[in-house]
């Protein structure tokens, strides 16, 4: 039994059916290597993508696999989408077979999708080859699946699968199974660089010529072999495409597809079109980490307009303009699309770097040119050593506040530490630290162990002092990394080591730089302790 949904020509509030996001990472975005969605990721995904606007939401493959087939029964249950509808992906129909038989289509029925996706064959050789069919097969294929999802009043997209490919091999034929699609009541044949081998020039040449001579409304999908997927996308849509096929943050098949948040954002501030609802576009950088989240990918740092170094600027030169008009080195208001600006301070830092990161930290230097030139100097001195502050934004601010106040933050003085490695002869391992420190005016002997010397002097330091300061007890070492740094030497090379803290509520780094790994780690677990107790109100008692 199959239902019939109500179609739908308003996608979401403010915007209607002339242009379409359509999102396929649920789909072609989880065949990126190392992503393996579950059903319960699957359904966080697509709403975080309801939340951020696009209209369309490919979901997958119902009746290919159980998990696809279990999401759209859940989603059905479990989502009330706002702005999005979702859409269950297929191919046409077995060649010598008819469309109202087929078990594959009535899965695509049974999903309760309001719109179908189906894949169609568009390159010659891959009908021949690939189907072991006729051409004109192949075309019945499509009219027959396409006009009987029609008649059971499901909206239909049609993927040309290896479109740009088959169309330098044979452009008639390519333009026959778009024209084939359309009459049969296809809403948009959407043209697919499935080997992502275009560049902008053809891709916009060739869809204006298919555009023409077909009258069919088409869309663009676009992989990202040659690094111009996004390129590409925005050349379909300047040569008259109206539908742009992405994925969240370009996950994809081998290098990935266009990425969503680009391209959107390319078509909202650059274009001025309005393809997203009110307010959307300022959730973007929000929804890409999100997404990251779900399929365990470090979010990149560098990505356009979401990235954390988006925004980033170090060169002294660029801060100086920045400090005038921050327009003069950045193409848009990072606001506009949730991301914010960021000063980084390294040795190539002038003043104005300082002072604009001092007030980005919450710490206003009042244009004391010699106070901002002294901590000018301390950083490129301290660079010099191996520091660096632009990971670090909290060893730094503790520099920079150390300078404006003349003196450092102490909540604790430290008498001594050792770590201790013991190799036992049964092949397991102990690890033991101890500390002696001064706190609020008392003398602290205190011992711990832990599953490396490090952690085991994170533990001691704890021991030592969560009596008074009961707000480490939400400190947690979250991330910890080592660079034996250039220039130096095998085990006489000195050490640089950061460690990411969190208190549940806000994340900060810290660096540490010593002849070795220990020394460096103890840096900046002090430095960490010191930030965290600074930001959670607590006076220091030394």
């Amino acid at each position: 039994m199959t239902t019939t949904p109500e179609a739908a020509t308003v996608l979401s509030e403010g915007l209607d059916d002339s242009f379409h996001v359509f999102d396929t990472t649920l789909r072609d975005g989880a065949q990126r290597e190392g992503i393996n969605l579950t059903v319960a990721d699957k359904l966080t995904i697509a709403r975080h993508l309801d939340d951020f606007g696009v209209g369309f939401i490919e979901g997958g493959w119902p009746g290919a696999n159980p998990r696809d087939t279990e999401f759209f029964s859940r989603a059905r249950a479990e989502i009330t989408f706002k702005n999005a509808q979702l859409v269950a992906f297929g191919a046409t129909r077995r060649a010598g077979g008819s469309a109202d038989q087929d078990p594959q289509v009535r899965a695509l029925l049974e999903s309760g999708a309001p719109v179908i996706t189906l894949v169609a064959k568009s390159h010659d050789r891959h009908v021949e080859l690939a189907l072991r069919t006729t051409l004109d097969e192949n075309l019945e294929m499509v009219r027959d699946t396409v006009s009987h999802l029609v008649a059971q009043g499901r909206r239909v997209f049609v993927d040309c699968e290896h479109f740009f490919d088959g169309y330098r091999a044979n452009p008639e034929y390519a333009k026959s199974v778009v024209r084939t699609a359309h009459e049969a009541g296809a809403d948009v044949v959407i043209l697919c660089d499935t080997n992502g081998g275009m560049l902008p020039a053809q891709v916009t040449a060739t869809v204006a010529t298919v555009l023409a001579d077909t009258g069919a409304r088409l869309g663009i999908h676009a992989q990202d072999d040659t690094g111009c997927a996004v390129a590409n996308t925005l050349a379909a849509v300047d040569a008259g495409a109206t539908h742009v096929q992405c994925t969240a943050n370009g996950y994809g098949e081998r290098v990935g597809n266009a990425n969503l948040f680009p391209v959107v954002a390319a078509l909202e501030i650059k274009y001025g079109r309005k393809v997203l609802p009110e307010g959307a576009l300022a959730e973007m950088t929000r929804i890409s980490h999100a997404i990251a989240e779900v399929v365990n990918l470090t979010p990149s740092t560098h990505q356009p307009y979401v990235g954390v170094s988006a925004f980033a600027h170090k060169a002294g030169l660029h801060a100086s303009a920045i400090k005038v008009d921050p327009d003069l080195y950045q193409h848009i208001d990072p606001e506009r699309v949730g991301n914010t600006m960021r000063m980084l301070v390294s040795d190539m830092a002038g003043r104005a770097s300082i002072e604009l990161k001092g007030k980005e930290l919450g710490v206003d230097l009042g244009g004391d040119r010699a106070l901002i030139s002294r901590v000018v100097e301390r950083v490129k001195a301290r660079e010099l050593q191996g520091y660096t502050y632009e990971a670090a934004d909290a060893s730094f601010e503790l520099l920079l506040r150390a300078e404006a106040e003349g003196r450092a933050r102490k909540y604790f003085r430290i008498e001594s530490w050792r770590a201790i490695i013991e190799d036992r002869p049964d092949g397991t391992h102990a690890n033991e630290a101890t500390v002696k420190l001064w706190a609020k005016g008392e003398r602290i002997v205190a011992t711990a162990e832990g599953n490396g010397p490090v952690n085991a002097l994170d533990r001691a330091l704890r021991v030592a002092l969560e009596r008074f300061y009961p707000q480490l007890a939400k400190f947690e070492l979250v991330d910890y990394k080592v660079r034996i740094l250039e220039g130096t030497h095998g085990t006489e090379s000195t050490t640089r080591v950061l460690v990411a803290t969190t208190d549940g509520e806000r994340d900060w780094s810290t660096v540490g730089v010593a002849p070795n790994v220990i020394a460096a780690s103890w840096q900046a677990l002090e430095d960490a302790f010191t930030y965290g107790l600074l930001h959670a109100g607590v006076e220091p008692a030394e």
